[in-house]
């Protein structure tokens, strides 16, 4: 008998902002439950919490669109993985004084999310 995983992912790429900065949002909602987790995201005052809230709420549609015979609610789904690479660098140049140039990183990076069905917690009394 094959047991069946509940699973999904969704990828945003080329984010144009510095992975250093959004790891904090991410490590501040990995293993929450959906719905706590986009509560958390949005009274966070971060300029990130709301593309990290994206991919969140994108991973949920995708697990729901998978298995559509499942009725899976952002209650019953938690964050199984969450992570953040370093995207491409843009390099520019910054004009400076006496015909110097001081060179300008433009990081970016890419949010990648896993959500997953809980699984139903035995309670021993």
């Amino acid at each position: 008998m094959e047991t069946q995983v509940f699973e999904a992912k969704a990828i945003q790429r080329h984010l144009r902002k510095p992975a250093r900065k959004v790891r904090l949002v991410a490590d501040y909602v990995r293993g929450e439950r959906v719905d706590r987790a986009l509560t958390k995201l949005s009274f966070l005052k971060k300029a990130s919490a709301f593309d990290v809230s994206k991919v969140i709420r994108s991973a949920a549609a995708n697990i729901r669109d998978k298995f559509e015979e499942e009725r899976l609610d952002d209650d019953l789904l938690y964050i199984k993985e969450i992570y953040v690479d370093e995207g491409v660098t843009l390099k520019r140049i910054q004009p400076a004084p006496m015909g110097r140039a001081h060179r300008i990183n433009k990081r970016s990076c890419h949010i990648t999310v896993v959500v997953a069905k809980q699984q139903e917690e035995t309670i021993i009394e």
